[in-house]
This record gives structure tokens, C-alpha cells and sequence, in this order.
């Protein structure tokens, strides 16, 4: 499976368990990526989010938060 396809909860799980990746998130809900950036923040995962142009400046801020550090954006 694609980690492109992959429900967020399994998505969190491997951020929680310390695991990096990189993920198109074009069409993911910003909720979706709030909580996948906790997760990784609570183990110190180092997460990419792709796709990230068109998102608001409300939710980059939202996301960035919840990860404390831990989450990179790319257009």
C-alpha cells in the first residue's frame, strides 16, 4: 500500500512509532495533517508534506503547530 492511500490513523501511527516520510497531501483534510504532525512530534519524526501551495495561511500555521518542529512543507 501507498503511503499516499493510507487512511491518517495509519499515518499517525508509524509518525508516533518514529517513522519519517514524505507524503503527497494535495488532497488530504487539514485535520487529517494536525494530527498526523502530533503524532510526529511526540516522537520527533522528521514528516514532509507535499502539495502544500494551495493551502491557507490559517492552516500552514495550524499544521507547523501541532509539530512543533517536526514537519516541512513543499509546494
Amino acid at each position: 500500500m501507498s503511503l499516499s492511500t493510507m487512511p491518517a490513523e495509519q499515518l499517525e501511527q508509524i509518525a508516533a512509532a518514529g517513522g519519517g516520510f514524505r507524503l503527497d497531501a494535495t488532497y488530504r483534510a487539514t485535520d487529517d495533517l494536525v494530527r498526523i504532525a502530533a503524532a510526529a512530534r511526540t516522537a520527533g519524526s522528521r514528516i514532509t508534506f507535499a502539495g502544500m501551495a494551495p493551502r491557507m495561511l490559517g492552516d500552514l500555521v495550524r499544521i507547523a503547530a501541532a509539530g512543533g518542529g517536526c514537519i516541512c512543507f513543499e509546494d
